[in-house]
């Protein structure tokens, strides 16, 4: 009895659900899952340390075949010490990641270098050897708090023969230069011998002593920064305006803006080109660096620039008396005061990017923009000698030509713009020249200046180049000017440029390809993180020029109706002397007739106005109100059709199973 009644319970007992089953094991896949992922993590960080993926549009985060070289060819070892305040970093938490990004780049670097690179961590605690180290290396402290307690965050780098290199203070504003700057300092310990450049200008490159104690340190009178990066890298020297031979140990020769040069001065460039030197050469027919460093109320007489009897003779044309407008990346400047708008394109000034960068050469093949202001246009000449032509910086469909006396004397940004009738055609701003070319002076040297003599080592005359010649031509100085491409800001008493054009990289790769290395070139611009809506800005830009066009065709319309109706108040001019008065004083029906259709079209002219104003930038808003619902709304939109996707796929396959 009880044995059936045991078995019959037992018979009775429901068996285990297969739901509990199956959350057990969700619930063991989940912790496998964590302990796989937990392993992998693990295993890479061990097995795979460096390992990266950049899936930036600039590969910002990649290092430059540049930095590989220069790594690559290291030949002694360099010893590169970080010096970071972890105070710093918990104070400033901006500084923290900073700080581990630094660090992790370092170790790249050193992972690359094959041993070469041996790296030190240090943490200058206050009144340390640690700390006096860092000093005596020429790291700069900075104060925390008010308590006088300084931090660091610098580099330090040394080499066998105890040259030193460093960084004083990593500002996170220069992140994206972290490579530029640190493969500069592995570059400088490792090439003690450097080309060596000759720079012959007008303009006060090397600082201006006179503007400096004008100014009282304002800023005014420093050195060019495209001149300290110069120097970075190469041995820059200067030639005299007056020199009648370069010397020959200068392999690359860098005119920038020289004005009234003498016959021996052009003949002696050209026979340093006849002689194998490459030459860089920056003309100008509006110098805006030169204008702004005139004294006040004494303008200067000429602004223009020119190297005809050489570029001529060279099949080049480079015409001084012509600037180049170009509606796209035009600069927005301050309008006129009485003009109603407070900003306006410059069509002068302009940042050239994109398609106006070429990308096939090793100069420009890497930089996001180039700012130039009131340049000239660079051309092969007709019938000229058969030459290679290779544009580096152009313009866009949207330029044209304009006298340049139209920018030199009080320019009128938003009249330039108003007028502005591009002519679909590209103009050459930079161009490489290379090819086998005649001297400018087929008869010889000229005659020495009054009062000189010649060289004792003056060399013989050569009437052609043997082998192809390298020139690079630009028709516009101001590249090499501060303000149109770099921002300088005073850290603690440290001036700390930021670049916000290539135009220093550009000026900096040219001279690296005429002297022979290109190592460096891929580095000195990793891209700029910012990537505005050019969609956007060229919708902005057209408006603003039909607005002009129009605003300019309603004002005059009004100043005419404006006279119009104040002859009609005064009455008729032409009466005599004895009723002039008289008839002057008495307004007939007719003309009040008149002054009121003035009136009406005085309001309606400036009702108008008022229109075009308010409807410059309706296409702008429209197209940046659809660009935030797409960005809103559009990308949530498409993962919920996508889970909804799913979801309907995954309970068709259940209902097929089922069946």
């Amino acid at each position: 009895m009880s044995v059936a009644t045991t078995a019959g319970t037992a018979a009775a007992r429901p068996a285990p659900r297969p739901a509990a089953r199956r959350g057990w094991s969700s619930a063991f896949a989940l912790l496998a899952a964590a302990a796989l992922a937990v392993g992998v993590n693990a295993l890479a960080d061990r097995l795979l340390p460096r390992a990266r993926l950049d899936l930036t549009a600039q590969r910002l985060y990649t290092l430059s075949e540049g930095t590989r070289q220069v790594l690559a060819g290291l030949r002694d070892p360099v010893t590169l010490r970080l010096y970071y305040s972890r105070k710093l970093g918990a104070q400033l938490p901006i500084y923290g990641a900073y700080a581990d990004r630094v660090r992790e780049m370092l170790q790249e670097y050193a992972a690359l270098s094959g041993g070469k690179i041996r790296l030190e961590f240090h943490d200058p605690e206050p009144f340390s050897e640690t700390e006096d180290r860092a000093l005596a290396y020429g790291l700069q402290g900075v104060p925390l708090d008010q308590s006088g307690e300084q931090v660091y965050f610098g580099l330090a780098g040394t080499n066998l023969l105890d040259d030193e290199r460093t960084i004083p203070f990593f500002q996170p504003e220069r992140e994206r230069f972290l490579e530029y700057d640190l493969t500069r300092v592995v570059f400088e310990l490792s090439n003690p011998r450097r080309p060596v450049v000759g720079v012959m200008s007008s303009l006060p490159l090397n600082g201006d002593p006179r503007l400096m104690m004008m100014r009282m340190g304002s800023g005014g009178g420093q050195p060019f920064v495209v001149m300290q990066q110069l120097r970075q890298f190469l041995t820059v020297r200067d030639i005299p305006l007056d020199a009648q031979r370069i010397a020959d140990d200068v392999q690359v020769l860098i005119v920038a803006h020289a004005q009234n040069l003498s016959e021996a001065t052009l003949y002696a460039i050209d026979q340093f080109v006849m002689r194998g030197g490459k030459l860089f050469v920056l003309t100008d027919p509006h110098s805006e660096s030169q204008a702004s460093r005139a004294p006040l109320g004494r303008p200067p007489a000429s602004t223009a620039s020119s190297l005809d009897r050489l570029l001529s003779a060279w099949g080049i044309e480079a015409p001084s008396d012509k600037v180049v407008l170009d509606l796209r990346g035009a600069w927005r400047v301050r309008a006129n005061p009485q003009d109603r708008v407070q900003a306006v394109d410059y069509v002068a000034w302009y940042n050239l990017q994109g398609d106006s960068l070429n990308r096939a050469d090793v100069a420009t093949g890497e930089l996001a923009q180039v700012t130039v202001a009131s340049a000239g246009e660079v051309r092969r000449r007709e019938g000229g000698p058969p030459i290679e032509f290779t544009p580096l910086l152009t313009t866009s469909e949207r330029s044209m030509v304009v006298d340049a006396q139209r920018v030199r004397e009080n320019p009128n940004p938003a009249q330039l713009l108003a007028e502005f009738r591009p002519d679909g055609q590209r103009r050459v701003i930079a161009a490489r020249v290379r090819g086998e070319l005649r001297s400018a002076f087929p008869d010889g040297p000229p005659q020495p200046p009054e009062g000189q003599e010649r060289p004792a080592d003056f060399p013989a005359h050569r009437t052609r180049t043997e082998g192809p010649a390298n020139l690079v031509v630009a028709g516009d100085a101001d590249i090499l000017e501060d303000r149109f491409w770099v921002r300088i800001q005073d850290f603690f008493g440290q001036e700390i440029a930021t670049p916000f054009s290539d135009n220093g990289a550009f000026v900096a790769n040219v001279a690296d390809t005429l002297a022979g290395g290109d190592a460096l070139i891929s580095l000195r611009s990793r891209g700029e993180s910012l990537r505005p809506f050019t969609l956007v800005e060229d919708i902005r830009r057209e408006a603003d020029r039909k607005f002009r066009a129009r605003e300019r065709e309603l004002q005059q319309t009004l100043e005419q109706t404006e006279r119009r109706l104040r002859e009609l108040r005064q009455g008729p001019a032409a009466g005599s002397a004895q009723g002039g008065q008289a008839a002057g004083a008495v307004i007939t029906p007719e003309q009040r007739a008149e002054i009121d259709r003035a009136r009406a079209e005085i309001l309606r002219t400036r009702q108008e106005l008022r229109t075009v104003q308010l409807e410059l930038r309706r296409d702008i808003e429209r197209l940046e109100t659809w660009l935030r619902i797409a960005n809103i709304a559009l990308v949530p939109a498409l993962l919920t059709l996508f889970a909804v996707f799913l979801g309907v796929a995954r309970a068709r396959r259940r209902a097929a199973a089922r069946a």
